[in-house]
């Protein structure tokens, strides 16, 4: 049973109905101050995920080639399309949020999907789960996609709950595919899978606090290359240097 990816998709579904339900009565300066906390915890998360990576030139060849694949594909735009889309079909049912340009509203969605489906932590929680049922990553992931969600929610609206959606549908498959993948890693794969996804959330926070947009969307593929090139690095290259 997939009790932390139910507890997190819920998470973030009720996060952006509280949100979206009471944000006008959050104020900015309130909204702008846990953004640059939940910016700071991101960061804090991407970090300690990045600390116990054991092939550093691993990591950082599949950050690389797999930004450039995003880049190249363009996937960051499929992903704002895709939003584009979310957001018309909500608007049949609920205004759209105002106060926000097209730009800030389309940036700002783009980082909170890849906050909440593709952060290394609900990756690597979703397969640990998957194979010997620890929900604790997830569950501890949950507590704060609550209020990040919410806080998003206050300018974004109701658009952030529907998120959950994808999240789930992601990592149940992840979830499910854990029994096939799982016993094809070695712990040092699974590290480095941790630190390819801890730099993406270090990204993502520096997205939150807009410190500085990085393409984070499009780096994505880079969760995907890490495990093969982990491979790689340990059984053929690193033998022979």
């Amino acid at each position: 049973m997939p009790i932390g990816i139910m507890i997190n998709a819920l998470s973030v579904l009720l996060g952006g109905i509280f949100g979206a339900l009471g944000g006008k009565k959050m104020s900015a300066n309130f909204k702008d101050g846990l953004n640059m906390a939940f910016g700071a915890c991101s960061m804090t998360m991407g970090i300690y995920a990045i600390a116990p990576m054991k092939n550093m030139a691993a990591v950082i060849f599949a950050i690389i080639i797999g930004t450039g694949f995003g880049l190249l594909i363009h996937l960051g735009d499929w992903i704002n399309r895709g939003a584009a889309q979310m957001q018309k079909f909500i608007s049949r049912f609920i205004n759209a949020p105002t106060g926000l340009d097209r730009q800030t509203f389309d940036a700002t969605l783009v980082t909170v999907i890849v906050l909440f489906c593709a952060s290394g932590t609900g990756i690597y929680g979703s397969l640990t789960e998957g194979m010997n049922g620890d929900a604790t990553i997830l569950i501890s992931k949950s507590i704060l996609d609550f209020f990040t969600a919410a806080i998003f929610a206050a300018n974004l609206g109701f658009v952030v709950s529907l998120i959950a959606i994808p999240q789930f549908v992601i990592f149940i498959a992840l979830f499910f595919a854990a029994h096939l993948i799982y016993p094809l890693t070695t712990p040092s794969m699974i590290f480095n899978f941790k630190a390819a996804g801890g730099v993406l959330m270090l990204a993502t926070g520096f997205r939150m606090v807009q410190l500085k947009m990085f393409p984070t969307a499009d780096m994505i593929p880079a969760m995907i290359v890490i495990m093969p090139l982990s491979w790689l690095w340990t059984t053929i290259i690193l033998p022979m240097l």
